[in-house]
């Protein structure tokens, strides 16, 4: 069980500095004003969303759900912590999805938001983190 409840953080460590990392690229990419730097940015966005987000949600995922069956659930399945966690997890998606978007917005060159609006949007992954572990670990309810 340890094992599993490693690997799981391991693979959320991964995704969170994904998800911290990426709305900054995307503040210096709003604010970028060669072609050449523009071009960068998409690599370094494409290769941090596909190559390292996306794999460490879905391990995240794999390892969370794995723990939950063999254990999490038998015990807090009831537990309204837990169902928090689970619903602030999908708003996490949805906020990955989010940043797919505005990937291909700028792979695309229509990019609508400025940077200002990408570093408020940089903050957000912080909230969710906050919450996530203070549920995890304190259990309140």
């Amino acid at each position: 069980m340890l094992w599993l409840k490693a690997l799981h953080l391991i693979f959320m460590v991964t995704w969170f500095a994904g998800l911290f990392y990426l709305p900054r690229l995307f503040v210096y990419h709003a604010m970028s004003e060669d072609q050449t730097s523009r071009e960068r940015f998409k690599v370094m966005e494409r290769k941090l969303y596909f190559g390292i987000m996306t794999p460490g949600m879905v391990a995240t995922f794999l390892f969370g759900i794995w723990m939950l069956h063999d254990y999490a659930w038998a015990i807090y399945g009831t537990s309204g912590w837990l169902h928090l966690k689970l619903a602030l997890l999908v708003l996490l998606v949805a906020y990955h999805v989010l940043c797919g978007i505005w990937l291909s917005d700028f792979k695309q060159d229509r990019n609508q938001h400025s940077h200002i609006y990408y570093r408020w949007m940089n903050e957000v992954p912080v909230l969710f983190l906050v919450a996530i572990i203070l549920l995890a670990v304190v259990k309140p309810f």
